[in-house]
């Protein structure tokens, strides 16, 4: 059963919605909460809407909830993205990446005319870096990467399949995870780049000065951050 504080949040996201949009949905348990409270909007008001899902996991809930979807080859311009975040600081940067589909969130979500963050508000923090950095690398180069990342002065660590699957997480882009703790992260602008620069890293779950707005919900109500 979800948190209240997500269930808040994801209800005053949905208040962005419209029909006739085309919306990025994002990936994760608030997301989740947002794609059934979604479904049961369109068809309650019979609404034509097109969702990109960011991961077969979001693909799955949205076609369970009566949503219809599309790629980003048909539409390039999303009207507006909904997503999570395992962070968010006040200047609304974000850390994602917990549920491993950082690559396509960041591609759906800059796509987008506005791109707004919903979570339960224990995400806020005052400056990223408590949550470790998703990075995700050619399985070719996890070495390579990991040896990279521990010079920039981190603690990686390669994600595992969890109790049901031996051996690493694999994406759905068919990747690895590296899980890089920084500890306070100052610049995250500065280390985004810096990270991106390293030969077999496909994305890095920084996502600077890409959301408008985040609905961060708890038992109380909802606090609006906006840009």
């Amino acid at each position: 059963m979800a948190s209240v504080g997500k269930l808040k949040a994801a209800e005053a996201a949905l208040k962005e919605v419209a029909d006739g949009q085309v919306l990025g949905i994002g990936t994760g348990s608030t997301v989740a909460v947002f794609i059934g409270l979604l479904g049961r909007k369109v068809k309650e008001e019979d609404w034509d809407l097109l969702c990109v899902p960011t991961s077969y996991q979001s693909a799955y809930l949205a076609v369970e909830n009566g949503l219809r979807l599309t790629t980003l080859d048909e539409h390039p311009t999303l009207d507006l993205a909904i997503d999570g975040a395992d962070e968010v600081d006040p200047d609304l940067n974000l850390i994602k990446g917990g549920g491993a589909a950082l690559t396509k969130e960041k591609v759906v979500d800059s796509s987008a005319k506005r791109f707004v963050v919903i979570a339960d508000s224990t995400k806020l923090v005052e400056r990223l870096g408590k949550f470790p950095l998703p990075v995700e690398v050619l399985p070719f180069a996890r070495m390579k990467v990991l040896r990279v990342l521990a010079g920039m002065g981190c603690v990686p660590k390669l994600r595992d399949g969890g109790d049901r699957k031996d051996g690493p997480l694999v994406t759905d882009n068919g990747n690895f995870i590296v899980d890089a703790a920084f500890g306070e992260i100052r610049d995250p602008k500065a280390l985004e780049i810096e990270i991106k620069r390293v030969p077999g890293v496909v994305e890095v779950g920084l996502f600077v000065g890409l959301a408008q707005c985040a609905y961060l919900g708890n038992a109380s109500g909802v606090r609006t951050i906006s840009r």
